[in-house]
């Protein structure tokens, strides 16, 4: 009768578990050029010109030199976290059962449902800011932050909402679909804005300029800033590289893919945000979002358009994220229906920034919690990867209750007291203000939990070689 029971309880742990797809390399259809285009077109967009606005705040110099150095330690995470889904076609959420336990892996799901749907609504409130503006041009609305305006906004983001339910409709497909359509679109339209700006200031004056000292960031922020925005991608990567067969396509394409988009819009942010306060003589970090600088340096309603345009294609990568970490809880959901969910719920968060003082605000907050919670869990599953299981996962595991990957009732204590450990790292080394104002608290804090789970595996591993001894 007790195994009876037992064998039951385990059939319905097995059910919850599901099934975890890998893509076999015959099926898999995305080319160096789908993986580039990919992550050109996730950081092609509002929200990383919005980041290289808020870091002008360093400066040109001390800005361009942390955007740099960051992106490229950032993205070769971002290529390392792709060689995982390439190698075993598997999603990124499915893969941190194999370092955090099949049950454990809800941990990094719930924050990756978060942080995207944030990111999500980031872009959209963007977006939909640039639509109000347009409505402004076309039809006289009032702006948004003028009276009145706060209709235009509303507007804006429903219309956003109904435009990334047509980009996710058919999951990954349509992803790839515009992704590869709107990346020309976005090249066109963006070497034309580019042109504009260095027309409306010169260089020497961009260079020369400096921020007020009361507003100005110092580069140990600008660091954590850029980190959180760039890491948040790491955690997606595999969702996207399990669809190619090429090795390069997943590593070498997606680096310089997210690269490229990554340094030609924040720049694009960067030089835009400090012209604007060359020709207003006025610097507000408050006014960097694209909207209101492609407004100011009258760049016009097609301007306007690109912002639209880019918040699609980004959100597109946004929402397919969310909508897999979503199945990876909840596996009687569809990732088409998840995806609904997600772009939905995507939808309210948007309405947050509407009823408050600051959008700035509240993009800092959101920034400073995705370094603090998803920094260290993209150093357990990347050590969990290549150092401790020497890149061989077992894929038959990935739902067996009792296996491999199981644990401790599902759950690997170890990673889950390193991630808080790495937190609490995060959020100490933010208040020792020689590293929080010079190199900032991101990847120190990484490096402290990647040793801390490291050492804690190799501990228990010898303590049941010993027992078993």
């Amino acid at each position: 009768m007790a195994q009876e029971v037992k064998t039951t309880a385990h059939r319905e742990a097995s059910a919850t578990f599901g099934h975890v797809e890998s893509i076999p390399r015959e099926n898999r259809r995305m080319s160096n050029w789908d993986l580039f285009a990919t992550w050109i077109g996730a950081n092609a967009n509002n929200g990383t010109w919005y980041i290289g606005g808020v870091i002008a705040a360093c400066g040109l110099v001390t800005a361009s030199t942390t955007l740099i150095i960051v992106g490229v330690i950032s993205y070769l995470l971002l290529a390392a976290a792709s060689y995982m889904g390439y190698r075993t076609g598997l999603p990124a959420m499915a893969l941190t059962r194999a370092s955090f336990g099949l049950r454990g892996s809800f941990i990094s799901s719930i924050i990756n449902v978060v942080q995207f749907i944030g990111w999500a609504a980031v872009n959209t409130f963007i977006a939909a800011t640039s639509i109000s503006y347009i409505f402004g041009e076309l039809f006289g609305w009032p702006l948004y932050g003028k009276p009145g305006g706060t209709f235009g906004l509303i507007v804006g983001i429903l219309i956003m909402s109904v435009l990334h339910l047509l980009s996710i409709s058919m999951g990954e497909r349509s992803v790839r679909l515009i992704e590869r359509i709107g990346i020309i679109l976005v090249v066109i339209f963006v070497l034309w804005e580019s042109v504009v700006v260095f027309r409306t200031v010169s260089f020497h004056d961009i260079v020369s300029w400096q921020p007020p000292h009361a507003l100005r960031m110092t580069s140990g922020v600008a660091a954590d800033t850029l980190a959180a925005f760039n890491l948040a991608w790491v955690t997606a990567a595999s969702d996207f590289s399990r669809f190619t067969a090429k090795k390069s396509a997943a590593t070498t394409a997606s680096f310089f893919g997210a690269n490229f988009g990554l340094f030609w819009f924040a720049f694009i942010g960067l030089f835009a945000t400090i012209g604007t306060a060359v020709t207003l003589n006025h610097f507000d970090p408050n006014n960097s979002d694209p909207s209101t600088v492609a407004a100011k340096l009258g760049l016009g309603v097609l301007a306007l358009l690109v912002i639209v345009l880019t918040s699609t294609t980004a959100n597109a990568v946004n929402l397919m994220s969310a909508g897999s970490a979503l199945t990876n809880m909840v596996h009687k959901l569809s990732l088409n229906v998840s995806l609904w969910i997600v772009t939905l719920a995507a939808t309210a968060v948007t309405f947050i920034p509407v009823y408050l003082d600051s959008f700035l605000d509240v993009f800092e907050t959101f920034l400073n919690g995705i370094g603090m919670f998803l920094g260290p869990e993209i150093a357990i599953f990347l050590v969990d990867y290549f150092f401790l299981k020497g890149k061989q996962y077992h894929l038959s595991e990935f739902t067996k209750v009792k296996g491999a990957y199981w644990y401790s009732h599902g759950v690997n204590w170890i990673a889950v007291a390193s991630w808080l450990l790495g937190v609490v790292a995060y959020w100490s080394l933010k208040q020792v203000a020689l590293v929080s104002t010079t190199v900032g608290a991101t990847f120190i804090a990484m490096t402290i939990t990647a040793v801390i789970y490291w050492l804690g595996m190799h501990f228990t591993r010898s303590q049941a070689v010993s027992a078993k001894a």
